[in-house]
């Protein structure tokens, strides 16, 4: 059985801009601003969309420094793949995601002790 939420995934996946904003944070790091030229929409749809995929563990976001000095969050995708099985039993949804930044940090530090 998959991973608790996954179902909602298969939900979330039927939604263009999600979809979009996978494809481009699989590319690399986007902020708010780069996805919303990308995708064509408002910046508040790409960030009630992120906080949804967030929810469902499909995106993590990164604090990144800019040259002036500023902070600002850019969104990292974590979907590495998509599985539906049906057979007579019924449906399952199964996602693998990939390990978080910060999670891959952690274990690396810790690895030094």
């Amino acid at each position: 059985m998959g991973r608790e939420g996954d179902d909602d995934v298969v939900e979330l996946l039927a939604d263009d801009y999600a979809r979009a904003i996978l494809v481009e944070t699989a590319e690399g790091p986007k902020s708010v601003n780069a996805l919303s030229d990308a995708c064509g929409a408002d910046p508040s749809t790409i960030y009630r969309r992120v906080e949804r995929l967030d929810e469902v563990g499909l995106v993590t976001d990164e604090q990144r420094l800019d040259p002036g000095g500023h902070h600002h969050k850019v969104y990292v995708s974590r979907l590495a793949e998509v599985r539906v099985t049906v057979d007579e039993t019924g449906m399952e949804v199964t996602v693998e995601r990939t390990e978080a930044p910060s999670d891959r940090f952690t274990r690396l530090f810790e690895g030094f002790k």
